[in-house]
């Protein structure tokens, strides 16, 4: 790397945190985290390109949908039981597991 600043050039302690995780996490984990921090710099920067020119008002409701529609959020652990429920549901009503639907309710009570 040339000693120039680009405009996403990571701090060098940031840069430093990374090294350290190569040895118990492997290199694809880092690369992904560094790939990940520079597409996160990237966003940021065009979010406020466009804030800049005029394209967006401060309202922050594109942004907010931008940065929502570029970021999504990992679906919820209650989320992911419901995936997996509604595969082995016919499997565990064929042989009289869970007639009345427990599970399932029990994951639909709980708060996201």
């Amino acid at each position: 790397m040339t000693n120039q600043q680009h405009p996403i050039t990571p701090p060098e302690e940031l840069v430093l945190a990374w090294a350290s995780l190569v040895e118990p996490h492997g290199i694809a984990d880092v690369f992904a985290s560094i790939a990940q921090w520079g597409a996160d710099q990237e966003l940021e920067a065009c979010i406020q390109w466009l804030v800049k020119t005029g394209y967006w008002g401060e309202d922050g409701k594109a942004i907010h949908y931008l940065r929502a529609a570029r970021r999504p959020k990992p679906p919820s652990l209650k989320d992911e039981a419901l995936e997996w429920l509604t595969t082995v549901e016919p499997i565990l009503k064929m042989q009289g597991i869970d007639p009345n639907n427990t599970i399932r309710r029990a994951l639909e009570s709980i708060n996201d």
